[in-house]
């Protein structure tokens, strides 16, 4: 055998011997994460003492990772398969709602520096230009309804390819062998939940159980998956979890797991050796020494002081509570807790003062932030009516609604109990000199969160509800400048396929549609009112001016008629100086005009407004000459400024904070005086 002959055996031998070693099968276990040989941490991930792994804890804005340290080879000669088992628990905290949940990711990267948290679960991104991507493929426990993203709901299992838009997905479940039939499950109970996930002949299935249920035999979710199409330019892949957390927060745990590839044998979990999942209490509530003191106390002052005590303490709080309330207790907050959460509703809490009543900043326990709003209302019915409305409101679940948390009636006093919002209205930021100037890119998603919002109102809320209200006084923004649909005071609901039922005239005047006269409100009134809310963020001003010249006065006039002088840009506001993009700028102000369309068919629907805001769908051509725009309606104009300017009686008008609510009789005299002035 000469050398020659032997150095081509020695290379072949070698190159047999990567490939095997790149197509090795993988085979482990972790039957808790006391050994952390092999293991990739990243972000917040950690391993408490009792061997369970943490990716997330309470903290806001996080980021874990965890990945096999072992890549899998892929190769499109040879398909790869692989099967998986882990046990998780997502624990939200206590008074909370549960925060983001996390995913099994498959990526031929462990470096996720990219990505981002909140709804993105630590492993997607958005690029510049607005579309989510990235090479990776998850399997998501998702426990927050995205509208955006397509969900189906706050409880759902997805598969998702280089987008956080499943390409599968479907309600957490899982089915019972015993049945015949699904069962649903809480991915946000804290309880232990199995998941499997099984890859071969370019099928994905998913399946989910409780702790105590075998491997149901029908998966939850089949895909149709090929890694190598997902993967083309990648020879190997890593397997681990991700999660995250935003101002939405939740514990995320992995109690144990299991995995293989190439039809090897997956190693079973023994659940019987699996650590206790920590359950968060919301507070230490031991006050039996105080008690005990306090008992011995008044024990001495005798039984007059404590009859007198009881007395005073009943007066002070004391409440109303009739037999219609009783179905809404869950949901009704204690005088005595409000009263003490505001200080006595003291002056240094006083937020300020909206069109139903005046609004106190207040701190319940585990140190809650909440506001208060006190109402005074002689109207039984009308009370009964409100807060079966309020407490509907609370089964509304959106990311750009303020969470309504409940209510308190007390005499002729109603008290509405919300989410505080730490940067105050929108309206402030727009008109108080005061405040930070909000950029064009802050101003944008504010307009894009209420688009959506609106269309969850009309579209996905068990029931159509017209908030009847949009402007933006009512529109609050959390810590992250996320805008909030708030006040709901003259919401209406009717059921899906039906009409409103004909109420008084309401709303603000200058975001009313001109088809209000009738007194019909509508889904159409709801997109007016919300056009003239764009361009009221867009060019910085109000609806009505009645201080400025005869074309500025009426905000959607003027800004028209800088269309058709094709000089849109000259009606922006002009704080914003070059920070923005003319076309997008241009694109807010057309939608807002053709929102804001006086003739209500041709107004698009919120369902289009949020597919044009997202750059889904284009604008249509439009014309500021087409029937419509070349002659809006007065209605705008503000009532109340124009009974002071012209010495008008007020008595054709009824308005409280420029909320008006006007007879039929007199809403028609007093459209057709203002219709005189132009």
């Amino acid at each position: 055998m000469t050398y020659g002959l032997l150095q081509k055996i020695l290379v072949i031998t070698c190159f047999h011997l990567i490939y095997l070693s790149s197509h090795q099968e993988l085979n482990f276990v972790y039957e808790s994460f006391g050994r952390q040989e092999n293991l990739y941490f990243d972000g917040s991930a950690t391993v408490l003492p009792n061997g369970l792994l943490q990716l997330t804890n309470a903290s806001d804005h996080q980021m874990a990772h965890v990945f096999y340290k072992k890549p899998i080879g892929l190769n499109s000669s040879k398909p790869l398969s692989f099967s998986t088992h882990f046990v998780c628990a997502l624990v939200p905290r206590p008074g909370f709602e549960g925060g983001h949940g996390m995913a099994f990711v498959v990526s031929p990267s462990m470096d996720f520096s990219h990505a981002e948290s909140d709804r993105y679960l630590g492993v997607f991104n958005v690029s510049k230009n607005g579309s989510p991507s990235s090479d990776v493929l998850a399997v998501e426990l998702d426990t927050i309804w995205n509208p955006d993203f397509e969900d189906i709901d706050n409880n759902h299992v997805g598969v998702d390819v280089h987008s956080p838009l499943s390409v599968g997905i479907a309600s957490a479940s899982y089915y019972s062998d015993i049945k015949g039939k699904n069962e649903s499950i809480n991915l946000l109970s804290g309880k232990p939940i199995q998941v499997w996930v099984d890859y071969e002949d370019t099928l994905l299935n998913v399946s989910i159980a409780p702790l105590e249920v075998q491997k149901p035999s029908q998966p939850l979710l089949s895909q149709a998956i090929n890694l190598t199409e997902i993967f083309p330019n990648s020879s190997r892949l890593f397997v681990g979890f991700s999660a995250a957390t935003g101002t939405a927060t939740s514990y995320q745990y992995i109690l144990s797991w299991s995995f293989c590839t190439n039809g090897g044998s997956l190693q079973q979990l023994d659940i019987s050796t699996l650590s206790k999942v920590p359950q968060p209490r919301a507070g230490h509530k031991n006050h039996s020494q105080l008690i005990i003191f306090l008992l011995g106390f008044l024990a001495t002052m005798g039984l007059g002081v404590l009859i007198g005590v009881y007395l005073f303490r009943r007066c002070k709080y004391a409440e109303v509570t009739e037999e219609w309330e009783k179905e809404f207790g869950a949901h009704r907050f204690s005088y005595e807790s409000l009263y003490k959460a505001t200080k006595g509703f003291n002056k240094d809490g006083f937020l300020g003062k909206g069109g139903f009543g005046e609004v106190y900043r207040g701190t319940l326990f585990l140190s809650r932030e909440i506001a208060v709003k006190r109402m005074s209302h002689n109207d039984d019915q009308g009370v009964k009516q409100f807060v079966s409305e309020v407490v509907s409101m609370r089964c509304l679940k959106h990311r750009n609604l303020v969470p309504l948390l409940g209510y308190c009636r007390r005499k002729n006093e109603l008290l509405l109990v919300s989410e505080y919002m730490p940067n105050g209205s929108l309206d402030e930021h727009l008109f108080d000199d005061q405040k930070p100037v909000l950029s064009w890119q802050q101003r944008l998603v504010i307009v894009r969160g209420i688009a959506s919002a609106l269309c969850y109102l009309h579209t996905g809320a068990d029931q159509v509800v017209l908030h009847r209200d949009i402007k933006a006084s009512n529109i609050m923004l959390d810590a992250e400048f996320n805008g909030r649909l708030g006040d709901f005071g003259m919401a209406r609901f009717h059921d899906h396929g039906e009409y409103a039922c004909p109420t008084g005239a309401v709303g603000t005047i200058g975001y009313m549609a001109p088809e209000i006269i009738d007194m019909v409100a509508s889904t159409g009134t709801d997109v007016y009112a919300f056009g003239v809310f764009m361009l009221e963020v867009t060019c910085g001003r109000r609806p009505v001016e009645p201080q400025l010249q005869c074309e500025k006065r009426v905000l959607v006039k003027w800004v028209c008629e800088c269309w058709k002088r094709d000089a849109l840009l000259d009606a922006i506001d002009p704080r914003l100086g070059d920070e923005f993009l003319p076309e997008e700028v241009e694109m807010v102000m057309k939608l807002g005009l053709l929102c804001s369309n006086i003739v209500p068919e041709s107004r698009p629907t919120m369902e289009h407004v949020v597919l044009y805001l997202n750059n889904s769908l284009p604008l249509p051509d439009i014309s500021p000459y087409a029937v419509g725009f070349s002659s809006h309606s007065s209605v705008l104009i503000d009532a109340a400024s124009l009974v002071a300017s012209r010495s008008w009686s007020a008595s054709s008008v009824s308005s409280s904070s420029a909320n008006i609510v006007v007879e039929k009789k007199n809403f028609r005299s007093s459209l057709s005086s203002f219709n005189s002035l132009w």
